[in-house]
């Protein structure tokens, strides 16, 4: 099946690791943040993914043909921001499939479950289908109004608290028909906005709950816990497991660390303590270092007997 991955974003939330890079090509433990988003697709189902990308071009291309990736990979190009609706419909000339089409926000590292979620969709002959994950806390979200016949009836936006109908968010995954593909208009809009509402009207709207995991990786907090996700969820092919931490080949620790990624060829000194944070490949933390939730960039430099909490350092940056 056509599976399209919405990644048009700058990233400026993790700026200035997205500072002339594109955010899908960041490493998460040993893979890409794009192929972390892709791996929800049972590896049977998928041999090609288009991705709308409007940042980092170049280095998209030269990443979509080293033929890293376990399946070819196609770039939907944005010249201007088109919004999650524009940016699907301007990717049509791509999704050269007949069936329905499979559609990911590019920063969501999750354990939908494609199969039963394209089952639903087909046995509901919908219209579109989205995955549902329930929150403590809708206020921040878009709430859906499941029915008990597993179709979606109306969205709430950012309820009050007290307000909500419901608890269940849009989970950034969705099952859109070839002929609601077809009959998007060019230009720039949001589907979650402009689109989904009016299919939920007419009562083409379905939706299937998952449980799991659901991590938007696009903050820097929500990065740390997408790292942490795939550690405990064993989504690595390489390195190793010391603890709660990830250390990727050729990485080296004389000091402690708790709940961390440490990437190829990495060096943590001795006495340096790390909590929560994501070292990248050839990094260097200093002796005695103390670093809490920190996301340390490749070959960068944390400087002995340094404290820091909550930081960004750049590649190839010193701090």
């Amino acid at each position: 099946m056509d599976v399209l991955v919405l990644a048009g974003g700058f990233g400026t939330r993790l700026r200035p690791w997205t500072s002339g890079r594109a955010k899908p090509l960041l490493p998460l433990l040993d893979k890409t943040l794009l192929e972390r988003v892709v791996e929800c697709v049972p590896s049977g189902m998928v041999d090609r993914v288009v991705v709308a990308a409007g940042y980092g071009i170049d280095e998209m291309r030269d990443f979509s043909s080293s033929g890293e990736a376990e399946y070819e990979i196609v770039l939907s190009v944005e010249e201007e921001a088109l919004g999650t609706g524009g940016a699907v419909a301007n990717a049509r000339n791509h999704l050269t499939g007949s069936g329905p089409v499979l559609v990911l926000n590019g920063d969501l590292v999750s354990s939908v479950d494609v199969e039963s979620l394209i089952d639903h969709h087909n046995m509901k002959s919908a219209s579109a289908t989205l995955s549902l994950w329930e929150v403590e806390d809708p206020s921040r979200f878009g709430v859906c109004d499941l029915d008990q016949g597993g179709m979606i009836r109306r969205f709430q936006e950012k309820p009050e608290p007290g307000t909500e109908f419901s608890n269940l968010i849009n989970a950034g995954c969705s099952v859109i028909s070839r002929e609601t593909l077809d009959s998007l208009p060019s230009g720039s809009y949001s589907m979650e906005r402009e689109i989904f509402p009016e299919i939920a009207e007419s009562g083409g709207m379905a939706g299937l709950e998952f449980s799991g995991y659901f991590v938007d990786a696009g903050t820097p907090e929500s990065f740390i816990e997408a790292a942490q996700v795939c550690i405990q969820n064993v989504r690595f092919s390489s390195g190793h497991i010391e603890g709660d931490s990830w250390f990727g080949s050729g990485s080296k620790c004389e000091g402690e660390v708790s709940g961390c990624s440490i990437g190829p060829g990495a060096v943590i000194s001795s006495g340096a303590r790390l909590t929560d944070c994501v070292v990248l490949g050839g990094s260097m933390v200093g002796k005695d270092a103390i670093l809490n939730r920190c996301l340390v960039g490749e070959g960068a430099s944390v400087s002995p007997e340094s404290t820091l909490d909550g930081r960004i350092i750049g590649h190839g940056e010193s701090e």
